[in-house]
């Protein structure tokens, strides 16, 4: 199925059948109805059997079945996500992980902040499903979560702010903690900076940068720390 989540929390999924290959140069097919101001967010494809892991702002993970989700047109809006999960007031979906084996060895979740705190825990703390959510992270005062990603064995993570900077470090340089926890430090952040977006870095790919204005750039990873610090 391919999920997608819009900015203002309406989500739909559709079978990737309806999606047919294109040349090079295509028009495309649309892929969901939106409105100007709600653009699509989140865009993944997973197994219908598979969990959805989804993070709030304030630091909450709730779970849902991808077959639990509507299944609509590849034209449609999708519906509100605050009729399938119990959202309070002010939160709102930040990242969204479809997990299909909560016991895959070595593999953990690592969630980071706006302030620069990364928080890493193994992933089979997640699963056991709670109906209201649980705390996924701790957070402090004046605080959210930003970003999550899955990680294994030897993976490096790669850390960016709003103001240009990024810092790249190996996943076990963060020890594991519980889930009720608010992390360490990531990255220290300048005056006015805040941290914007988290990878897992892949040593034959590279990473795309996009600003505010439209402009963007690629740079390769490389093979290890000193390419990218």
């Amino acid at each position: 199925m391919v999920v997608s989540i819009s900015h203002r929390g309406y989500i739909k999924r559709t079978a990737a059948s309806v999606y047919r290959a294109q040349r090079r140069g295509g028009k495309g097919l649309r892929g969901a109805s939106t409105e100007d101001e709600d653009p699509i967010e989140h865009l993944f494809v997973a197994s219908t059997h598979a969990y959805l892991l989804f993070f709030t702002n304030k630091g909450k993970v709730y779970w849902q079945k991808v077959y639990e989700l509507p299944q609509l047109g590849r034209d449609s809006r999708g519906r509100a996500i605050v009729n399938l999960l119990n959202l309070s007031e002010g939160e709102k979906i930040t990242d969204c992980r479809a997990v299909r084996d909560f016991n895959l060895p070595g593999h953990l979740l690592v969630m980071a902040t706006r302030r620069g705190l990364v928080k890493k825990t193994r992933l089979e703390a997640y699963s056991r499903p709670k109906r209201g959510g649980i705390i996924a992270i701790k957070l402090r005062e004046d605080d959210e979560l930003v970003d999550v990603v899955v990680t294994k064995p030897g993976d490096d993570l790669l850390l960016a702010t709003a103001g240009g900077f990024a810092i790249r470090f190996k996943q076990t340089d963060a020890r594991p903690m519980g889930r009720n926890t608010s992390g360490v430090k990531g990255i220290s952040l300048q005056s006015g900076d805040e941290l914007v977006g988290m990878v897992v870095t892949n040593t034959n790919a590279t990473l795309l940068t996009v600003c505010e204005h439209g402009y963007g750039k690629r740079t390769p990873f490389g093979s290890g720390q000193a390419e990218i610090d």
